[in-house]
């Protein structure tokens, strides 16, 4: 008597998952226009957790963690990431939430706006170089 389990016959089928329309709105979490971005530092250590941007020209906003954050700037991502969701369901553009965002000195989560941070970049792939400390 063999010791192998039969393999069900339906996981041979190929299974594809589409996103259903209709989600929570989003802002595009790329844009090759020019953006505006602010760096998050830890609120204890003045680390760099990464970088929250935006752009109006293609309604795109996002976070960059800073990689040499490891861990603490990529889970930190989840608190800003949630904060621009809750910017686009109420109708801001991308450089309303970043100033909102950057109005709020104690956000929740670990890490805060550096204040003077805020500046232009040519494009999502400037900040995301600079994220990967390029």
């Amino acid at each position: 008597m063999s010791s192998e389990q039969p393999i069900n016959p339906r996981f041979d089928d190929d299974i594809r998952f589409v996103e259903k329309p209709g989600g929570p709105p989003r802002y595009q979490d790329w844009t090759d226009k020019p953006v505006r971005y602010f760096t998050v530092v830890d609120k204890q250590s003045g680390t760099i957790l990464g970088y929250v941007w935006g752009g109006d020209a293609d309604d795109a906003a996002a976070y960059e963690p800073q990689q040499a954050a490891g861990p603490r700037g990529v889970n930190e991502g989840g608190f800003w990431i949630r904060r621009l969701g809750s910017a686009k369901e109420r109708g801001l553009r991308p450089s309303q939430a970043l100033a909102e965002l950057l109005a709020d000195p104690e956000p929740g989560g670990k890490g805060r706006p550096l204040p003077g941070s805020l500046t232009d970049a040519s494009s999502a792939a400037v900040v995301d170089a600079l994220a990967k400390g390029e």
